[in-house]
């Protein structure tokens, strides 16, 4: 029998399942997005309002120095009529002259008729601006909290759009551009049909044209359906609208049903032209969507995003200095630990994935940075964003051979052979099993130099010197320290191990190796070598590891390394 799942006992009967849109010709379905939409950051406002403690002066200034310097070029600076703070905020943007030419600040007001002139007054002087004004359009916020019928809330949007006008014709004059945004707010809840006429309605107040568009944003204020729900209502609105080529359709995407990313995506292919979030998602209950991750979704693709996030650590210190909130460690793209791995087979496959990378670029000729990212487990390249391959592979109890033979070759350019990745793999295992918690790459050096590089073995090489003779036999005479005890060994063979390994007999020490693995520790002339041997000694197989200027040095050490360990 399958397990089979009980009720719970929630009171699941209170709630009911989102109305889908009649929508049976949805194209949505079938788009790709190739091409960045417009973005506008809220962070300043949304973002802002929502903070336990909202950012002073100083913390409002160093966010929209980040925005601007990441190349937002619409950003939302504040609700002025709501807070002195606010209203003081947007004047020294414009006062001390810091908006660059090319970006659009926004401003956010209610409909009501002292608060659109106040918004409108903190704007004077402004060159590129956008007053954003909204009103509560769904039936629950019609009926409980304005107590007002379809007529009346319409009329809200239309007057409070008057007022816009007017107080714009008054206190701003020719300004370079002066925009208009309007929300129906709420609108995921709202009848479709309602939304259309109240945003027609607006429109014709506005009257939008040729060099006169009108951004109408579309919020899921509350996120409550599925985000296919919201892209068929985008896509029913962009078919519906009237002068649909003067209309910027924006959609503002909450995350509380933790799908805000997936809504905004499928709102962009169901016909929306700009997307509204933060910096990781900042905004009220569990945040607006998060732009980074939106941002770096495209970049994945292939699609440039428009938006600098090349130095990702820095983007989130900020955030976090100025929010006085942590950004999660596994937030997409900029957590602590969205590009690290603990568990041995994926270390295995990511290593494996960068030998191939580094291998497919060298035959193509090209530097790795340039070649097609293709690495499993690895979105994107970390470096792509400004993070080292440092903590792409950490250790602890649940790694295996690829993850500790990864930091080996990382940090000290030992590429160990196959089986004696495992071999050590294994003895760090029986330390991550005792201590518990992860292992830092330099415990796993310390582990490896004391099992591996160690000279205090019974058997230690002080000199050698080698010869060849006419028939091609490899004679050795090495110096040795035995069991404390300096002797002379002398041996032949087809080369310096086979010879040393003869020389070892003189000792009572039968050698037999099983393979050899030598390789250079860098380019230059200086560079080390490391040799590896894997040898049976008194019926046990080993391996030995050693590392020298002098590659017979390296393999002579390697031996003996072998022997300590038995």
């Amino acid at each position: 029998m399958v397990p089979q799942q009980k009720s719970s006992s929630m009171p699941f009967e209170r709630y009911q399942a989102f109305k889908p849109v009649d929508l049976p010709d949805r194209t949505w379905p079938a788009q790709t997005i190739t091409q960045a939409p417009r973005w506008l950051s809220t962070d300043l406002r949304d973002g802002n309002q929502a903070l336990i403690e909202p950012m002073d002066p100083a913390r409002k200034h160093e966010i929209f120095r980040l925005l601007v310097k990441m190349g937002y070029k619409e950003i939302e600076v504040g609700f002025p009529a709501a807070s002195q703070t606010d209203f003081d905020f947007v004047r020294e943007l414009i006062e001390g002259d810091l908006i660059p030419d090319d970006v659009q600040i926004s401003v956010l007001t209610q409909a009501r008729e002292d608060l659109i002139e106040r918004t409108v007054q903190s704007l004077i002087g402004a060159k590129r601006s956008t007053v954003h004004l909204y009103n509560a359009t769904a039936p629950t916020f019609r009926r409980v909290v304005f107590k007002v019928d379809k007529e009346a809330c319409k009329d809200i949007a239309v007057e409070g759009t008057r007022h816009v006008v007017r107080f714009a014709e008054q206190y701003l004059g020719r300004t370079e551009y002066f925009g208009y945004q309007y929300s129906p707010e709420i609108f995921i809840d709202t009848e479709l049909d309602f939304a259309l006429e109240v945003c027609e309605a607006v429109m014709d107040v506005w009257n939008p044209g040729p060099g006169r568009e009108i951004i109408l944003n579309l919020p899921a204020t509350v996120e409550r359906a599925t985000p296919n729900i919201y892209a068929d209502q985008i896509e029913w609105m962009s078919r519906n609208l009237s002068r649909r080529e003067h209309v910027v359709l924006s959609v503002h995407p909450h995350n509380d049903r933790g799908t805000g990313v997936a809504s905004a995506e499928l709102a962009v292919m169901g016909g929306a032209d700009r997307v509204e979030g933060c910096l990781f998602g900042h905004g009220e209950r569990t945040g607006n969507v998060c732009l980074v991750t939106l941002g770096l979704n495209l970049f994945s693709q292939g699609v440039d995003p428009k938006i600098d996030f090349s130095d990702i650590d820095e983007i989130r210190r900020t955030v976090e200095h100025c929010t006085q909130l942590p950004v999660a460690p596994r937030h997409p793209y900029g957590g602590d630990l969205v590009y690290t791995a603990f568990s041995g087979s994926h270390q295995d496959a990511i290593k494996k994935g960068f030998d191939d990378l580094n291998k497919r670029a060298a035959e193509a000729g090209v530097p790795v940075e340039e070649y097609p990212w293709d690495v499993p487990y690895l979105p994107i390249d970390p470096k792509d964003v400004g993070r080292n391959y440092e903590a792409v592979i950490r250790v602890n109890s649940q790694s295996g051979k690829g993850g500790v033979s990864y930091i080996m070759q990382r940090d000290h350019s030992l590429d160990l052979p196959r089986r004696l990745q495992i071999e050590f793999s294994q003895v760090i295992q029986q330390f991550t099993d005792t201590e518990g918690g992860e292992f830092p790459a330099g415990r796993i050096w310390e582990i490896f130099s004391k099992t591996y590089l160690a000279d205090e073995g019974p058997v230690a090489v002080l000199a050698h010197r080698s010869s060849t003779g006419e028939d091609g036999t490899y004679t050795i005479e090495a110096d040795a320290r035995v069991d404390g005890e300096i002797r002379e060994l002398k041996g032949t063979g087809n080369g310096p191990i086979s010879a040393f390994a003869d020389a070892l007999t003189d000792v009572d020490v039968k050698v037999r190796v099983n393979d050899y693995v030598e390789h250079s520790m860098g380019e230059d002339g200086n560079a080390r070598a490391a040799a590896y041997v894997e040898a049976e000694i008194d019926g046990r197989v080993v391996w030995g590891v050693g590392i020298h200027s002098n590659i017979t040095t390296a393999s002579l050490k390697a031996m003996c390394s072998a022997i300590g360990r038995v």
